[in-house]
């Protein structure tokens, strides 16, 4: 009698289980321990919000916080954080209303940079970290520069790509973002929100790129997805009207920059349309200590240049913590 394939199943699995079944968490113990690269996806309640991150190293040796741009999430770090986590202890958050982070409505939750730069401190607080360097992009540079502010002592250096603090970077894509800083009606906020449709998320994960077939679509479905949760767009909208605030603050770091001089590394995708070259030349007049690269590629640099920013990166933290 042949037996049925319910039945091979079963016992396959029996065989499986008797044979190692004693020796799984053991191994599952030694593999964990054996790989410093091993990512965690972790939970922090912060101000009562829940607040997710992926952290990966050594919690003994130096931080590295990564913060993400918008539309993204700590996604954008996923093969980056292994190569980091070799030498490095590594903290990848999603802000509020992004990633696997809790979203509030907008009503009930104030979505503004300076909260969500306490929220990214007091998650660093609960987990015993006190110095570290900020990997800052897109919406990661007013979250990190305004915890630099904050206390400027605590920041070890920076890790700048297309992140800007300087006047010269908004060019033609701001303008109707401006003109709802400038009036914050109904009418220009409903005229932002076709940032939020598929085709702009895919333009800005392509724009720019070398190579468009190399970027990985799941990229701009896993973003789509968050960005078409009931009530996001209102998140987001919060947000974009929050980002002029942050020109305000531009002057401020930048003397902050010139005061405690971070070291930092700048790797930046000149073709981005969203922050194009124009913003990362004035870092040059602030920061004595600058590591200053322009790559050929768009706004996610990360997805075409990724093991070779994963280098300049280890190199500069070697350099900053030897």
């Amino acid at each position: 009698m042949i037996p049925s394939f319910k039945h091979m199943l079963h016992t396959g699995a029996l065989v499986v289980s008797l044979a190692l079944g004693a020796t799984l968490p053991m191994q599952a113990q030694a593999l964990e321990l054996a790989s410093p690269d091993h990512v965690a996806f972790k939970t922090a309640s912060i101000d009562g919000i829940e607040i997710a991150y992926r952290e990966a190293g050594d919690p003994s040796h130096p931080t590295v916080l990564l913060l993400h741009g918008f539309p993204t999430s700590s996604h954008m770090f996923r093969n980056l954080i292994p190569e980091l986590a070799q030498d490095y202890h590594v903290i990848a958050p999603d802000y509020p209303g992004f990633g696997a982070s809790a979203m509030p409505p907008a009503t009930e939750f104030e979505y503004s940079f300076a909260n969500i730069a306490g929220m990214m401190t007091a998650l660093l607080d609960q987990k015993g970290v006190e110095g570290y360097v900020a990997y800052v992009m897109d919406y990661g540079a007013p979250v990190g520069y305004r915890m630099f502010a904050d206390d400027p002592e605590r920041v070890d250096g920076f890790v700048i790509q297309n992140g800007n603090a300087y006047a010269e970077g908004l060019r033609e894509f701001w303008d109707p973002i401006k003109a709802y800083w400038a009036a914050p009606t109904t009418e220009n906020g409903d005229a932002l929100r076709g940032f939020f449709e598929l085709e702009a998320t895919k333009w800005q994960f392509t724009a720019g790129v070398q190579n468009p077939e190399a970027i990985s679509p799941d990229n701009y479905w896993t973003v789509q997805y968050l960005l078409d949760r009931p009530g996001n767009q209102e998140v987001q909208l919060e947000l974009f009207l929050d980002y002029g605030t942050n020109v305000g603050e531009y002057p401020k770091w930048q003397a902050l920059f010139r005061e405690h001089q971070p070291p930092a590394l700048l790797m930046w995708g000149k073709n981005d349309p969203i922050f194009p070259e124009e913003g990362a030349h004035p870092y040059k007049a602030d920061l004595n200590d600058l590591e200053f690269h322009i790559l050929d590629t768009g706004h996610f640099a990360l997805e075409e240049f990724g093991p070779e920013m994963a280098v300049e990166m280890l190199e500069f933290l070697d350099r900053v913590y030897e």
